[in-house]
Parts: structure tokens; C-alpha cells; sequence
């Protein structure tokens, strides 16, 4: 197994390369928001890091959000050109689950949230409880795209943490409690490609949830809309 992983669900651009054992090489772009541009770059330089030419790669996985429309389209895109170029199958991970990964990685032991960067002074969010065998959380709800203070933060009468870069945008409102380190930043395309080969080699197919058709997250509806009007071309 060779699994390509891109993620532009957010401002930054992410690649990975994986053997079904562990990442290879994995190569991060953060925050400029140039997706079109930096993708292709990013997969040549994490392809040549981890010495393994394209041919070789076995199935190509992608961050399907949720995230903006015009960044997201790239990955998504690139994912279905390389691989019909290439002939082989592209699956799609939810981008949260890639922080909620992390997350149980480092160690957390309570249910938790994972909220990211929507703009418009709103958040993606999910929420996860940590879960026994191979798989470390699973996903109870969402993902959704709310305002922060709506984000169901409290459940029961007790407050969940809340992980991922949506807490340090708000820290009022979603930044309470003890955050395992390293789990405050973005989506890591390293652990997008964990989830894709942990799934692929346990047989999972898209009944599972984890992983999923290699199509867009928007969760809202685009800015752009037709006219309703008829425009006038004559005075």
C-alpha cells in the first residue's frame, strides 16, 4: 500500500504520503491560502522526500472538509485528476476526524470536540468520544457549522474540551478546560492518511463512516446565487 493524502479544507495546504505502516513524508504549507498554486509543489516535494515516484502510489485519499468553497474544490479536484491519471481509486476523510485523531493520540480521555475556521464568525464542528481497539474516538455528531456560541460546548452539565484552531479564534467561548499539546493547530494530512490506511486494511468501506465518497463538505450554501431578475440591456 502507497496512499497520497491531500487537505486544503483549510487556509493552509497539506500532503502526506503513507506505506500502510506509518507516514513516509508528509509536507505542510500553512496559512496562505495559494491552494492552486502550492498544491502540486507540496506533492512533488512530499513524493520526492519519501522516495517514492507516482506510479507507484495505490490509492490517493483526500480531506473532504467541511471548509470555504474555493480552496476546497482544489484538493478535491486534484485528488480525482491524479487519480484517474494514474488509475487508481480516491477516497475521501471527513478533515475533523483528522484533528479528532490527533486528539486521541495525545492522550485525551473524555469526550471532546474539534471546531475549526468557517469565517463568517462561524465554526466547523464535531463532536467525538474516545472509544477502545484500533480506532481511538469515534464521531457522535456532526460535523456542523454553527456560531461559536452555539456550539454545544456543555452536554449533561459538563463542559467538553474543545480542540482544533477554532479555540484559539475564540477562546471566550470554546477555550475552557485542558487541551492535550499539539492539537490546537489545523488539520494534519499525515493523519488523514492514517485514517485511510487503518480503514483500507481493516476492509472498511464507506458503511463505516470513516471513510467517504471523494466529494466536497461545504455545509452552507455559496455566496453566489443567479439573479432572480431579468437584466435590462435596452434604455
Amino acid at each position: 500500500m502507497l496512499l497520497l493524502a491531500l487537505d486544503t479544507s483549510g487556509t493552509g495546504v497539506g500532503v502526506a504520503v503513507h506505506d500502510g505502516s506509518s507516514v513516509l513524508a508528509e509536507v505542510a504549507v500553512p496559512g496562505s491560502q495559494k491552494h492552486a498554486e502550492q498544491l502540486m509543489p507540496a506533492v512533488v516535494a512530499a513524493l520526492g522526500r519519501a522516495g517514492v515516484d507516482r506510479s507507484a502510489l495505490t490509492a490517493l485519499v483526500v480531506g473532504v472538509g467541511p471548509g470555504p468553497f474555493t480552496g476546497l474544490r482544489v484538493g478535491l479536484v486534484t485528488a480525482q485528476v491524479l487519480g484517474a491519471a494514474l488509475g487508481v481509486p480516491v477516497h475521501g476523510v471527513c478533515s475533523l476526524d483528522a484533528i479528532a485523531e490527533a486528539v486521541a493520540g495525545a492522550g485525551q480521555a473524555e469526550p471532546f470536540l474539534v471546531a475549526t475556521d468557517a469565517r463568517r464568525r462561524e465554526v466547523y464542528w464535531a463532536g467525538y468520544e474516545v472509544a477502545a481497539g484500533p480506532w481511538a474516538w469515534r464521531r457522535l455528531d456532526g460535523p456542523h457549522v454553527a456560531a461559536p456560541a452555539d456550539v454545544p460546548v456543555e452536554r449533561d452539565g459538563v463542559r467538553r474540551v474543545v480542540c482544533g484552531p477554532g479555540v484559539a479564534l475564540y477562546p471566550e467561548l470554546l477555550g475552557a478546560g485542558p487541551v492535550p499539546a499539539d492539537v490546537t493547530a489545523g488539520v494534519g494530512a499525515g493523519a488523514i492518511a492514517t485514517i485511510a490506511a487503518r480503514a483500507l486494511l481493516a476492509g472498511e468501506d464507506l458503511a463505516q463512516g470513516r471513510l467517504v465518497e471523494p466529494k466536497p463538505w461545504y455545509l452552507r450554501r455559496p455566496d453566489a446565487v443567479p439573479s432572480h431578475s431579468r437584466k435590462r440591456v435596452l434604455q
